[in-house]
């Protein structure tokens, strides 16, 4: 199976969030791909956020798996796919078909879900495939479920747009969805009586373009919304004809939230009783109401209900179903709503279809399998947790990296450590998944991949290949029919392109779909799959239309209903510990594996850290840029201490990131408790408990590199860095021999000639390599974190001409301008850029530094920070 490498453009999606965005792939003759965003595509109209705008990068094949291996060595693809057959079967054989899982993600295109899918639960006949999603949305499906009796996303992202009031619950939007941000951004500017609120224990960027800030305690949201719900019904903001006609239970509902007063969700939440007023005033009188939520929301104990007490205040205003209005839940992964669609999740049959004996029947029928899986499998936590136990013999994980994301993480690496067999697919070499796997199977990755995508909207996208595929790497869905045809289900499993399966799921939508089911593909059955345009569905051979837009739902008497929510009591932690919240950072993706490639995208956060509130860094006597330790019964990491008044006290944040490929010890999830909530079994992300205290390191490091090296300091993160690499160090003790420590770490040659330079008041010394001219390693060490400019460093690696004196000196010359930490990660524009735009040349707003700069051009999820720079300089300058 082989491709040729695209000539021409092509049309294709971005693989990173929900949003979906649309790509531009123009592979160049010097081997590069120009990347812009699709003017065309609706979700994002030529916009491109810097991890999309940065996608050329990631696509060398350094660190690809290119080759089967068994057992650590390389094999053929017949030997692999034999022994992971033949390994599958003997344990369905000897333990019963419960004993195997597979484990899946929102990077697997629809069809490669399906394809898994269709053979754990079609075949195999165990419900064991869950997915990375269960981590993402499974309290948005659950509470849509109980809600609608369907998982429908209700929203179209041109009701952002259309808008007067948007709450933003959970969701740092500027950062993980940024552009759906830039469209709010523009919406706002174009009419700037439009509101927009945010809910977040953090004052993240998103409250840049926000009107009201609401830091409720984490969890509060539950509280909030159930005292907002018993807020309209007592200023009378209902729509009695909508509740009548299309609800049921709206009586329980409100008999719930009757005694929740401003006065006791002001309690709940640590909000001022003002500003709860305030949201609650102008929710009830804005009709054009989008609450848009996200992980902030799903990854709680409470966040099924979380969901429910928002949509209970849509239907009691009847603000649902109509544009500019609704419940709005925006997914992490690229095809997070893909994988639910075709059954990825444990709890779900095909089809948006659940284990009911009507859709076993209907499904086993389709499939033309009397072997179908009967009930729901293990999902996510439980099923590490039976790995654990000794349950589970085999385990295919295919395109995502648990040993990181998971929750208790060190669990999940020793269940996998003692499970018998593995099967890791993959398109990267080494992850910390990978190094437990028996087998490992080299994927086809973005670029290469044929098939389709469903964003946040529900809108289906093509992924189309621009590249050939690399080695012996294969697509996800061949090589799981090739395992079933080994298997013995090789009748079911003929396919011989994307194409053909999609047609095949599309097919089973519209099976037997009379309108009772949301999810109804059979208007593209015949569609031409090569030129497939993006495509919301449902997409009925007769008509399309706004989901609820009539006020008929999926339940069985096709009324919404209304779940009454009991709020959970505030959370709070043992005396002398910290509330522990996990999120992500603007330029990466989950766990680095593509975004890790590209130095552009280290650039802003170039290794592990902690938020914590100036009172408490202070308390602890952590200073800014310190090492800190935090730790519970389950781990503990080391991380850089980000002083930051955004940050609540009593309460942390890290993003969820590095790995042991980057990190000495930054596996953030290895703290977090596997705490599920009881409807979705979506483990509690937010919301853990951890000790925080300094390390008191006898010495930091900062180097940059031609090459990697091997370290084995106390403490370390490395990036990629434009020439080599650039890394972070400490040592508890100072290296007895630093001519052997350095020749060791970054394997230099005994001919090589270390230059020094050291500083004995202050304690600080730097070593350089050059050869002819050329940077091969510089390192800087000192009692203190170093005070070097990481960017005037790491642009040594691209110079030519350099003197040891030069570079031992550890500042730039008039020469070598530095640029100071990047601020905008798009056009790599540094702190000292905007600084000097602001100050020498006068500009006075955002739109002034990116004229002059480039930055908060493109994605425009700098903004926040340039207009940051600019305040504290206009403050500078008045006092």
């Amino acid at each position: 199976m082989t491709l040729s490498v695209a000539s021409t453009t092509t049309r294709t999606t971005c693989p990173y969030c929900g949003v979906g965005c649309g790509v531009l792939a123009t592979p160049q003759a010097d081997g590069s791909v120009a990347i812009a965003g699709d003017p065309d595509h609706p979700a994002n109209f030529g916009r491109l956020c810097s991890k999309g705008s940065a996608l050329g990068e990631t696509l060398s094949l350094d660190g690809r798996l290119l080759y089967p291996e068994s057992d650590g060595a390389r094999v053929t693809w017949d030997e692999a796919l034999e022994r992971v057959a033949s390994t599958f079967k003997r344990a369905i054989t000897e333990f019963g078909p419960n004993s195997v899982a597979f484990y899946g993600s929102g990077q697997l295109l629809t069809e490669d879900y399906y394809v898994a899918n269709k053979l754990m639960k079609g075949f195999i006949g165990s419900g064991n495939m869950d997915t990375n999603s269960r981590l993402c949305m499974a309290s948005s499906v659950a509470g849509h479920k109980r809600a609608f009796g369907s998982d429908t996303v209700p929203g179209n992202y041109e009701d952002l747009e259309l808008a007067d009031l948007i709450v933003l619950v959970g969701s740092n939007l500027g950062w993980c969805h940024p552009v759906l941000y830039q469209r709010i951004v523009k919406a706002k500017a174009e009419r700037p009586d439009m509101r927009i609120v945010l809910i977040d224990p953090r004052r993240t960027v998103s409250a840049d373009i926000a009107d009201l800030h609401l830091p409720l305690q984490s969890d509060g949201d539950a509280a909030l919304f159930v005292g907002l719900l018993a807020h309209l019904a007592n200023a009378g903001v209902t729509a009695p004809g909508f509740i009548a006609d299309h609800t049921s239970g709206v009586d329980a509902a409100l008999l719930v939230a009757e005694d929740w007063t401003v006065a006791r969700v002001a309690t709940a939440t640590g909000v001022p009783e003002h500003a709860i007023a305030l949201f609650y005033d102008w929710f009830a009188r804005t009709e054009k109401t989008v609450t848009v939520y996200s992980q902030g929301v799903n990854q709680s104990a409470a966040g099924t209900d979380k969901v429910n007490a928002i949509v209970n205040c849509h239907l009691l205003t009847g603000r649902i179903g109509r544009p500019g209005m609704g419940p709005f839940s925006v997914t992490g992964q690229p095809n997070a709503m893909g994988g639910r669609e075709v059954g990825g999740l444990a709890n779900t049959l095909a089809a948006h279809m659940d284990f009911s004996p009507d859709a076993i029947d209907r499904v086993g029928r389709f499939w033309r399998s009397d072997s179908i899986a009967t009930e729901p499998g293990l999902k996510a936590v439980d099923l590490f947790a039976a790995m654990g136990r000794g349950e589970i013999k085999a385990i295919w994980i295919m395109a995502t990296n648990p040993v990181d994301s998971m929750p208790e993480a060190d669990m999940v690496k020793a269940a996998l450590a003692a499970c018998p067999f593995v099967v890791v697919s993959d398109m990267s070499a080494r992850t910390d998944t990978g190094v437990t796997a028996h087998v490992r199977l080299p994927a086809a990755g973005w670029g290469e991949k044929d098939g389709t995508v469903t964003n946040s909207e529900r809108r289906i996208s093509r992924q189309r290949p621009f590249l050939a595929l690399p080695g012996e790497a294969r697509p996800d869905w061949w090589i799981v029919s090739e395992v079933a045809r080994r298997m013995g289900f090789g009748d079911a499993f003929g396919y011989a392109s994307p194409a053909d399966i999609f047609a095949e799921h599309s097919a089973l939508t519209g099976f037997e779909n009379d309108g009772s089911r949301d999810l109804d593909l059979s208007g593209l059955i015949e569609a031409d799959y090569a030129s497939l345009a993006p495509t919301q569905w449902p997409v009925r051979r007769a008509s399309r239309a706004r989901m609820f837009g009539d006020g008929r739902f999926f339940t069985p008497d096709r009324k919404a209903r209304f779940v009454p929510v009991l709020p959970p009591p505030p959370f709070a932690p043992a005396p002398g510990r910290f509330i522990f919240n996990t999120g992500r950072v603007r330029d990466h993706w989950h766990t680095m594996t593509r975004t890790g490639k590209t130095p552009r995208l280290s650039a802003h956060y170039a290794e592990p850290f902690v938020e914590i509130h100036p009172a408490d860094a202070d308390r602890l006597n952590i200073a800014r840029a310190s090492l800190v330790r935090l730790s519970n019964r389950h781990g503990s990491v080391v991380v850089r201490a980000l002083v930051t008044d955004r940050q609540r006290r009593g309460h942390l944040f890290s993003p969820m990131h590095w790995t042991d490929q980057f990190a000495s010890n930054g596996r953030i999830d290895a703290l977090v408790t596997a705490k599920v909530d009881p409807f979705s079994s979506q483990p509690a992300l937010k919301m853990a408990e951890v000790e925080a205290e300094p390390v008191n390191a006898a010495l930091f490091g900062f180097f940059v590199s031609a090459q990697r090296p091997a370290l084995d300091s106390a403490y370390w993160a490395v990036a990629e860095a434009v020439g080599g690499m650039r890394g972070e160090l400490a040592w508890f003790e100072q290296p007895a021999d630093w001519d052997h420590w350095l020749r060791s770490a970054f394997a230099l040659p005994q001919a090589a000639r270390i230059h020094s330079m050291l500083d004995s008041g202050s304690g600080r010394r730097s070593f350089v390599v050059l050869e002819q001219g050329q940077l091969v390693v510089a390192l800087y060490t000192a009692p203190e974190p170093v005070a070097v400019s990481r960017q005037w460093a790491v642009g040594l690696l691209s110079a030519q001409g350099l003197s040891a004196s030069t570079v031992l000196a550890g500042r730039p010359g008039a020469d070598m301008p530095d640029s100071g930490a990047i601020v905008c990660s798009c056009f790599s524009v540094g702190v000292n850029t905007i600084t000097a735009a602001v100050t020498a040349q006068g500009c006075s707003t955002v739109e002034a530094v990116g004229a002059c700069t480039k930055a908060g051009t493109n994605c425009g999820s700098c903004r926040a920070e340039i207009r940051g720079i600019i305040d504290a300089h206009r403050l500078a300058a008045a006092e």
